[in-house]
Order: structure tokens, then sequence, then C-alpha cells
């Protein structure tokens, strides 16, 4: 296992006639380790006034961190900056990495990076054909998109901010 990282294994047992448990397990690492596959993702968690700022999808009823695919040419920072202002809307924000992460799912796994951005100014939401609505929350909503992965991203975070 890489030098500082650890594990969090999520298991969520679904019962469809019998039952089964599928795992998903987020790790997170260094913000400098870039894993062997590449870097796939940049998931930003944002405040603004206090607040914490999640996204709505067009479609979906349930809300999200912002975030995105990095995009060829792109770097995990210049999508996470791009990402923040076209699905939040955010014009002035400072933006750091928190960590490195992995998802294993279904022996699938994704890496991506976690940023932390701390946002001064929001205006109109730049990608409106992907995002519905922001809200604005004190804390993590219970309706995620992802909630076998969100919650332990957003944890993260806030380990990160009280480490200081």
């Amino acid at each position: 296992m890489h030098k500082n990282s650890y594990l969090i294994f999520i298991t969520i047992l679904v019962t469809f006639g019998q039952a089964f448990t599928t795992m998903t397990k987020v790790r997170f690492y260094d913000t400098d380790f870039i894993p062997g596959s590449g870097l796939t993702y940049s998931v930003i968690a944002a405040r603004y006034k206090a607040m914490w700022i999640f996204v709505r999808h067009r479609g979906r009823t349930t809300w999200e961190i912002a975030g995105g695919h990095i995009e060829s040419g792109e770097g995990p920072h210049e999508t996470a900056v791009r990402e923040l202002a076209e699905e939040t809307g955010a014009t002035d924000f400072t933006i750091i990495c928190v960590a490195t992460y992995s998802v294993e799912k279904e022996g699938n796994t994704g890496y991506g990076r976690l940023f932390f951005a701390d946002v001064s100014q929001i205006g109109p939401i730049n990608d409106t054909s992907e995002i519905e609505e922001i809200l604005l929350s004190g804390e993590l909503p219970s309706d995620l998109t992802y909630p076998d992965i969100q919650p332990y991203l957003f944890r993260r975070v806030l380990e990160y901010l009280s480490e200081g």
C-alpha cells in the first residue's frame, strides 16, 4: 500500500429474492500519487459562505459533489477548475488538492483527485445542459447520486480541513 494511504471498506447489502454483497472500496493516497493507469476524475467539495455546494444533474433527483472526467490534454487541477465553474457557477475561488483517491467496485478500479474549493463569488451556472440546480447546505444531503462513495470523499475533505 502507498505511503500515507488508508482504506475504507463500504459494504452494501442488496436484496433481490436472495442476498448478496457488493463491496465498494475507497482508498486515499498522497496528493502527488499517480497510478499507472492514470487519473480519470476530479471531484471538488466546494464551500460558499460556510455552506457546502452540491449539484443536481438534469433529469436526476439526487445530489452530488461537483466533479467530472479529466478531458484529453487536461490535468486534474485544470479539470477541477473547469468543472467547478461549469457546475456551480463559481467565478472567484481558491482550490487545493486534498488527496488522490481510488474507487474499486465490481472488479473495476478508477482513480481521481479530490479537491477543496473555498468559493467567494457565484454567478450563473455555465453548464445549463448538464446541471439543473445547486444546493447550499450545511451538511451532506441524504439523497446522494453516489451514496457508496461521496460520504467518504466528503469526510476526507472535512478531515483535511480539521488538520489545518
